[in-house]
């Protein structure tokens, strides 16, 4: 069994920082890309940010130079920073990693941008 599990998220001004985390657990022999996703009441769900294995990333137009993705292969871990936050970045977060050649999400974690 294989789970992910977000934290980090919160309550923030409009300008100000957060640092999301996601941590893969269980019967692990292979992470390949990690990814972060966001869903605003109303949207789709859109990619925010991917990371492959070995470090290159990819990120939505809306936050180059904003927000920094990065991983930690040994802690199985990664990480989404958040910087300059916008009323219009309010959304529930979700990470997904390419685990075991299998597709996890883990259950969201709200960010919320108040102007």
């Amino acid at each position: 069994q294989v789970q992910l599990v977000e934290s980090g998220g919160g309550l923030v001004q409009a300008g100000g920082s957060l640092r999301l985390s996601c941590t893969a657990s269980g019967n692990i022999f292979r992470i390949n890309t990690m990814d972060w996703y966001r869903q605003a009441p109303g949207n789709e769900r859109e990619l925010v940010a991917s990371i492959t294995r070995s470090g290159t990333t990819n990120y939505l137009d809306s936050v180059k130079g904003r927000f920094t993705i990065s991983r930690d292969n040994a802690k199985s871990t990664s990480y989404l920073q958040m910087n300059g936050l916008k009323a219009e970045d309010t959304a529930v977060y979700y990470c997904r990693g390419s685990i075991n050649y299998q597709y996890y999400w883990g259950q969201g974690t709200q960010v919320t941008v108040s102007s």
